[in-house]
């Protein structure tokens, strides 16, 4: 699902955070803003998202499969987000957490049937009964994208996921977040400041000088 922003500029009473910002990332791909923390890189992510905090105004176009969803509110927009921490329910375990992300059209048993057929697809049915407190980080972080994509979002955001993990395990949950995007077919963007986390041949955005470029050295056309 295409995902685009078309002069988006985003102000406070004191400050222009951004100014008159523009991107199209297509389905399946993922675009990067990276850029030192606190720099307002998730500020973007949330006016995106429609959470953008009261203090802040923005103004522009966000078109999710050529519909503008800047006047709707967040619910509607449909976009899933992913952050640094995996933020699964302590109190539900596994298949649980999973079935939670499910549309409330299905019956508990379809929810169960489809959470574990999640599982199951990324060989992880073992754990189909454990808490969270019983798994591993990278198996946290596994099920919380999974989650977050049941949920059949219209674009994904990625806020930094990678942060908290390992470096070894940091490069396989990448990779694994990386092809679900691909197979799945949707628009992300990802705010990130370490460079190792833009995918290969990926578009990048450099925060705050909007320099946008292919992790080959390339200019890219990101319209930034």
């Amino acid at each position: 699902m295409t995902l685009s922003v078309r002069n988006l500029t985003i102000n406070t009473d004191r400050l222009t955070l951004l100014e008159n910002f523009s991107f199209t990332v297509e389905n399946g791909d993922v675009l990067s803003v990276m850029g030192p923390s606190g720099c307002g890189k998730s500020t973007l992510l949330s006016a995106i998202a429609g959470h953008l905090a009261p203090e802040f105004t923005c103004q522009g176009e966000i078109h999710i499969n050529s519909k503008n969803v800047v006047s709707l509110s967040a619910e509607k927009r449909h976009i899933g987000i992913l952050f640094q921490e995996d933020l699964l329910f302590p109190h539900l375990n596994v298949w649980q957490n999973l079935a939670f992300g499910l549309s409330s059209a299905l019956s508990a048993k379809e929810k169960k049937q489809k959470a574990m057929a999640t599982l199951s697809e990324i060989n992880l049915s073992e754990i189909a009964e454990k808490m969270p407190d019983q798994i591993s980080g990278g198996q946290r972080a596994r099920i919380s994208l999974m989650r977050t994509l049941l949920s059949a979002p219209s674009a994904l955001l990625l806020d930094e996921p990678f942060s908290k993990l390992d470096k070894p395990l940091r490069r396989a949950f990448r990779e694994f977040v990386f092809n679900q995007i691909a197979q799945r077919q949707i628009a992300a963007v990802m705010v990130t400041h370490d460079e190792d986390d833009v995918p290969a041949n990926g578009v990048c955005i450099s925060w705050p000088m909007n320099n946008a470029y292919n992790t080959n050295g390339n200019e890219a056309n990101s319209d930034a």
